[in-house]
């Protein structure tokens, strides 16, 4: 019924599935597709372009209990393919058009042991339904998300130019003689000791300051008065630039950084937004104790 709107203006098929469909003996104000999916549509969208199988869909997707609790909110770009079994989620989106709105309620389980392929979370009981509320902000073909990515991937590659332009440039103006690393990294030494150096599973404690190239201040642990400790070695805990150049310092040691992007924040930048993508960024690193092996 769903595959029918790629012909049918929204409005037409809202009738036509109300026509067709029973009302909900558990939802009130909710109708039911022959799949089992409890529906009722919020908002009608402006446009007539529908959710098809293949299309990039960018929606905005709410998941409550069935008690109306939120465990999940956020907008997700995905494409969509063929229901796997009835009365799956996928069925939702391809009742909608680009701006509807609309609310379901479908069986947990199914959705969560075949679409997510995980395990039911304990807070749903088996056999309970949970509900999807969806905003269809944006449908694509599959040739038009290729075109946009292709598109976008050349604006990256030319933003990753610019960034070695501004390198470049910085460099030159600082007089920087130091050679990079074989990653692209520069360090820099302004104390050096013959003290302990570091190693994998070495506990470091090492206060920094991160800055842009043009000096401004985004990060400092001597700011917040709390040096950073961490186990050297294990994932994720600084950037692979401030990895790599720790394990080639020793104890008691301070050393600048020019750290290109592909070893700090990538192509994305950082998490909070404060950092661009493709930036170079500077830290004043300085090592104030290593203790030997796993912290206990």
């Amino acid at each position: 019924m769903a595959m029918n709107r790629l012909f049918v203006p929204a409005v037409m098929v809202l009738l036509t599935l109300a026509a067709c469909s029973n009302k909900s003996k558990l939802f009130p104000g909710y109708s039911v597709t022959d799949s089992g999916i409890h529906y009722k549509l919020i908002t009608l969208g402006e446009s007539d372009t529908p959710a098809s199988i293949s299309n990039y869909v960018t929606a905005v997707i709410a998941y409550r209990t069935i008690n109306d609790s939120l465990f999940f909110q956020g907008v997700r770009q995905f494409q969509l393919t063929a229901p796997e079994y009835e009365g799956s989620i996928d069925e939702c989106f391809l009742m909608l058009n680009t701006g509807d709105s609309a609310s379901f309620y479908i069986q947990a389980e199914p959705f969560f042991t075949k679409t997510l392929e995980t395990s039911l979370p304990r807070f749903i009981n088996p056999g309970e339904f949970m509900r999807v509320d969806i905003k269809l902000l944006e449908v694509k073909t599959a040739e038009e998300f290729q075109k946009e990515m292709e598109a976008f991937m050349s604006w990256i590659n030319d933003f990753g130019e610019y960034e070695k332009v501004i390198l470049k440039q910085y460099l030159d103006g600082q007089k920087v003689d130091a050679q990079p690393t074989e990653s692209g990294l520069y360090i820099i030494h302004q104390v050096k000791t013959q003290r302990s150096s570091v190693e994998i599973g070495d506990t470091v404690t090492i206060h920094y300051e991160g800055r842009f190239l043009n000096g401004k201040l985004f990060d400092s642990t001597r700011k917040r008065g709390e040096p950073f400790q961490f186990v050297y070695g294990q994932k994720w805990q600084v950037i692979q630039g401030l990895e790599e150049a720790i394990g080639k310092m020793r104890e008691g040691e301070k050393a600048m950084l020019i750290v290109p992007s592909h070893l700090a924040f990538g192509q994305q930048g950082n998490s909070n937004g404060m950092i661009p993508a493709f930036t170079s960024v500077i830290f004043e690193l300085e090592i104030l104790e290593v203790k030997k092996g796993l912290a206990q």
